[in-house]
């Protein structure tokens, strides 16, 4: 459980009747969710580098940790356990073989680099979270063994973007959806929001916490109620803006909080680019590309907010439903579950980026916590548990040379042979490809500042 500090009661009461007086009006989570997300302070940080390519980024986070052997590093000469039940296949790329239930994302594997020698130390889901999501390692914290979210966390890499690059027409540079990185509906693992930059920085984020709730539609909390106009809103905006008035001392935090209900009005009365979650005007035949799949319709709304000026989009694998920690019955979820709708939504978002001349310009990453033991694990039905040691990650876009393999994992897949690529080196990959060098920084709530790329890149990708 997430800490959480005593305010005085003077504040408590203020924040207890702003939240009485939302409710009100049907907008508590409009009043409270998005001023909180759409808080916006002054752009630091440095110029594009020269050469970058990417301007945008779109993360596609496997929640649980993929297995290597079953996705992009298969050991076909291995023993029974390490190799698994499923045979390689060819692709685009003459002697390049992925998974046979990766058909989709083989055809584009001239589009693609994959990196089988990543690794890491963490064996926990929230410490590898945190290490691929921010960069940095997390040092364990009592009573939260399993790196639960916390302020205390390094920012995300879409925070870290969000106080660089600030707004663009009505939308935040960062946007996180269909849901947390975690399991079930309550574990949320740390690294994925801004941690001690402030909740201003954080990501927006957009849930769909029911089976029912599809990406490509918008929640209804950035809806108005049924019968609550624009202008009706505005009103009770004002009047909130003076109750805080009324109970605060003028302080800092109230004036941005006054600043923030503005700019969540903005947001309501700026219907075009909040069109960019829906996927209404697709043709057809582009949302049959992507699938029905909670992650494969996150993916195309991805390229929707790409388009619509966001910079960052980060996919979490809706891991309330099902993710890819798969101690158990391994091989069926990976064959019914994971596999496929990851290949289809992959796939599309890659030739769809294509075919509108946007890949160039945007950086794909594939990624999750670690990979999977080499193993198989006792348990009926059997899985595969978790390994830092080596796994396999995947770029595309945005500079990077497509077609190629980077480093190797041993016979087993079990530690990186050649070129080993920490955690810290794709994360300064991924800041690389976007223009950001070992110089930049951010300023965390005291106003001091924090460097942000947390290692070397890996050039020789590009």
């Amino acid at each position: 459980m997430r800490e959480q500090a005593s305010m005085p009661l003077d504040e408590s009461t203020s924040k207890l009747r702003r939240r009485m007086f939302l409710r009100m009006g049907g907008l508590s989570s409009l009043g409270l969710t998005l001023p909180e997300l759409l808080r916006h302070r002054q752009a630091v940080g440095a110029e594009s580098r020269p050469g970058a390519k990417a301007k945008s980024c779109i993360l596609l986070y496997m929640t649980g940790g993929p297995a290597q052997q079953e996705t992009f590093d298969m050991k076909p000469d291995a023993p029974e356990a390490p190799r698994g039940e499923f045979s390689p296949i060819s692709t685009s790329v003459s002697g390049t073989q992925i998974c046979e239930l990766l058909p989709q994302l083989a055809l584009n594997a001239h589009r693609f680099a994959i990196i089988r020698s990543m690794h890491h130390d963490q064996t926990f889901h929230g410490g590898g979270a945190h290490y691929n999501l921010t960069g940095f390692p997390h040092a364990p914290r009592d009573p939260t063994p399993e790196f639960y979210l916390d302020r205390r966390d390094s920012p995300s890499i879409g925070s870290v973007i969000q106080q660089l690059r600030g707004y663009h027409y009505g939308l935040p540079a960062a946007v996180q959806l269909p849901w947390w990185v975690g399991h079930g509906m309550f574990e949320r693992f740390a690294g994925q929001t801004a941690g001690f930059l402030g909740a201003q920085h954080d990501p927006l984020q957009i849930f769909y916490p029911e089976k029912k709730d599809l990406p490509g539609t918008l929640p209804a909390d950035f809806r108005l109620p049924e019968g609550v106009s624009t202008h009706r809103l505005s009103r009770r905006l004002r009047l909130l803006d003076s109750i805080n008035r009324e109970t605060s001392s003028g302080g800092k935090s109230e004036r941005q909080f006054a600043k923030h209900q503005a700019q969540a009005l903005d947001v309501l009365n700026s219907g075009s680019a909040w069109r960019a979650f829906t996927i209404e005007d697709e043709k057809p035949t582009t949302i049959e590309r992507y699938g029905d799949s909670k992650f494969g319709r996150s993916c195309l709304v991805a390229r929707r907010l790409i388009e619509a000026g966001v910079s960052l989009v980060t996919v979490a694998w809706p891991g309330h439903e099902n993710h890819w920690d798969t101690h158990g019955d391994h091989f069926r979820m990976m064959r019914e579950t994971l596999l496929p709708p990851m290949d289809r939504g992959f796939s599309a978002l890659l030739e769809d980026l294509a075919d509108r001349g946007m890949l160039d310009e945007t950086l794909v990453a594939w990624t999750g916590e670690f990979g999977r033991t080499p193993a198989i694990n006792g348990n009926k039905p059997a899985g595969r548990d978790h390994w830092p040691w080596v796994y396999s990650s995947v770029l595309a876009g945005g500079g990077i040379r497509g077609g190629q393999v980077y480093g190797s994992s041993d016979a087993i897949a079990a530690h990186p042979k050649d070129d080993p690529v920490h955690a810290r080196n794709f994360v300064a990959t991924i800041y690389h490809a976007l223009g950001y060098d070992p110089s930049t920084t951010v300023i965390d709530l005291t106003g001091q500042p924090h460097h942000v790329v947390p290692e070397n890149p890996v050039t020789t990708l590009f």
